[in-house]
């Protein structure tokens, strides 16, 4: 059993002068806070959408922990909050963390954030957030925006289930491998990506998943907000053609459709047909997209045939 280390009164960390943010220019007091961890969900483009308990929070806080410091001051410039920031991203976490959880320790309300969105996803702070819990510390979510989230929610796909991937691996033959592994769950995929390798993870998703319906969101919320809908295929040619986007991507592919177990022997059959004109790998990789098959499993398959043939 975990024990909560009892917070202390208000009014207990660091005295400031300022502890208010700004809200339609009238001046809205803040309480310090209780000492623990605030993990705070920020906007992911438009500054309208964070929640007046997160800027009550990030004005009562004793410290902010943000990803990019020059990109939080943005919204604290906004809102009017003088809270001090300080650095927490995966390159200085190993030293970071330590002195987080001393000021925690020694009566102070830090608040966490990322450069948009809810931290921890696909961002730093797990392991700050396990630490603090290991040692008794308070933990409290002031929940908001999800690029994730909302994009799903935009993307006319089904949303009872849905898996999270974050981002894929950079390099080719190991995102193909891991689109395997993901093809047969059975819920909307989420992914991450970035502009310059949109058209490729897209070709990789409809060699790997077929031609599900997908969307891809890019710039939720902001000024040159764009959703465009389509098979996977048919996305992949249509990014192709064109210079690679700005801007932050979601990519929402559809679920894997329910189908029979298809016999062995129709399996043999249409591998055997597409090695005729299709080396064993493609073969393989066509026919598992088709019936939502491991592609390591139709390998093999395809493998033990093509060499029978000779």
């Amino acid at each position: 059993m975990t024990t909560i280390k009892a917070p202390l009164s208000e009014g207990a960390g660091i005295a400031r002068l300022n502890r208010s943010f700004v809200v339609g220019g009238a001046p809205v007091p803040a309480a310090p806070l209780n000492a623990g961890l605030y993990i705070v969900a920020t906007p992911i483009g438009n500054l309208a959408d964070v929640t007046l308990r997160a800027l009550a929070i990030l004005a009562g806080a004793d410290l902010i922990l943000a990803e990019d410091t020059r990109v939080s001051r943005t919204l604290l410039a906004r809102y009017g909050i003088e809270t001090p920031l300080s650095p927490y991203h995966e390159h200085n976490a190993a030293e970071a963390r330590p002195r987080a959880l001393r000021r925690i320790a020694d009566g102070q309300a830090l608040a966490l954030i990322s450069d948009a969105g809810t931290p921890l996803i696909s961002d730093p702070g797990y392991r700050l957030v396990a630490e603090a819990v290991a040692q008794g510390f308070a933990v409290t979510a002031a929940p908001g925006p999800s690029a994730a989230l909302a994009a799903l929610c935009v993307a006319a796909l089904p949303t009872d289930r849905f898996f999270f991937e974050g981002f894929l691996p950079p390099k080719r033959a190991a995102r193909r491998e891991r689109i395997n592994a993901l093809a047969a769950v059975p819920g909307t995929l989420i992914f991450y990506e970035s502009p310059g390798r949109l058209a490729e993870t897209l070709a990789d998703l409809a060699l790997e998943l077929g031609p599900r319906p997908a969307a891809v969101a890019r710039e939720l919320t902001k000024l040159h907000e764009e959703l465009r809908r389509g098979a996977l295929d048919a996305l992949a040619a249509e990014y192709e053609r064109q210079e690679a986007p700005r801007g932050e991507i979601v990519i929402v592919v559809g679920a894997a459709e329910a189908r029979a177990p298809i016999a062995d022997d129709v399996l043999d059959r249409e591998i055997a047909e597409l090695l005729a004109d299709l080396s064993v790998r493609d073969a393989a990789a066509a026919v598992a997209a088709k019936h939502g098959l491991p592609r390591r499993q139709v390998y093999a398959r395809a493998l033990a045939l093509a060499g029978a043939a000779r």
